[in-house]
C-alpha cells in the first residue's frame, strides 16, 4: 500500500516559535472588532502576528479600546478591543511579530 505524502503549510511565526502573547476570545464581523485578551503589556502602535487555523496576517495596533474609550496600552491579562483589518476567530493566537 503506498503512502501518503503528507504537506505542512508553515506559519510566519513557525520559524521563531515563541509563546503567544495574547489570544481572541470574540470578533465583531460587522464592526471589524476583535476581543483580545493579553498575556503580557501590549502597546498600541506595536506590530502583531494573529495566527489561526485559516488566520494569518501581520497588524499594527492602531486602536485600542477598553470599555468604549481609548487605550495607549492594555496590562496583562486584560480583555480589549482591538480593530482588525481582515477576519479573525476566536481560539487564534496573538505574537509579537517585531
Amino acid at each position: 500500500m503506498p503512502k501518503k505524502k503528507v504537506t505542512v503549510k508553515k506559519s510566519k511565526v513557525s520559524s521563531k516559535k515563541e509563546k503567544p502573547i495574547g489570544k481572541v476570545t470574540h470578533y465583531y464581523g460587522g464592526l471589524g472588532v476583535a476581543i483580545v485578551k493579553f498575556n503580557k503589556a501590549v502597546k498600541k502602535g506595536a506590530k502583531v502576528c494573529f495566527c489561526g487555523g485559516t488566520t494569518d496576517f501581520d497588524q499594527t495596533i492602531s486602536s485600542m479600546q477598553y470599555d468604549h474609550k481609548d487605550i495607549a496600552s492594555a496590562k496583562k491579562g486584560q480583555e480589549i478591543g482591538i480593530k482588525v483589518k481582515e477576519k479573525v476567530r476566536e481560539g487564534d493566537e496573538i505574537y509579537d511579530a517585531e
